[in-house]
């Protein structure tokens, strides 16, 4: 093989472990928002579990207030939504797992390759 032929393949794989990096730091960054919100859900349904039937209830929409129709109605929304969360949290989480161990086998690919070019041009 052409050593410029080489560099021109490894060079291509160094690309592609660049854009795994930035993608797999989007996961990370899709996850952790979907963590926060699934925290704030959590949250809001606890407090909700401490307060009767009878009180009002309001919920944002926008930068408006709105009284709800009742509390159900509000930890059902709410709990709807945190299965949705979960869901999504865990196809990320499976996304992420993916997405390293394919990153790892590219570095290891890019390294092998590195040290092999390495020593050739050395001898």
């Amino acid at each position: 093989m052409v050593e410029g032929e080489m560099s021109k393949q490894l060079q291509d794989q160094i690309n592609r472990l660049q854009q795994m990096r930035m993608q797999l730091q989007m996961i990370i960054q899709q996850r952790q928002q979907v963590e926060a919100r699934l925290k704030e859900t959590e949250e809001a349904l606890e407090e909700l579990n401490k307060v009767d039937e009878k009180t009002p209830i309001y919920k944002s929409i926008g930068s408006i207030l709105v009284k709800t129709k009742g509390k159900s109605e509000v930890v059902k929304e709410l709990q709807s939504d945190k299965e949705s969360l979960e869901l999504r949290k865990n196809t990320l989480e499976k996304q992420e797992g993916r997405t390293k161990e394919k990153l790892n086998e590219l570095q290891s690919k890019v390294q092998n390759a590195l040290s092999v070019s390495s020593n050739s041009s050395s001898a």
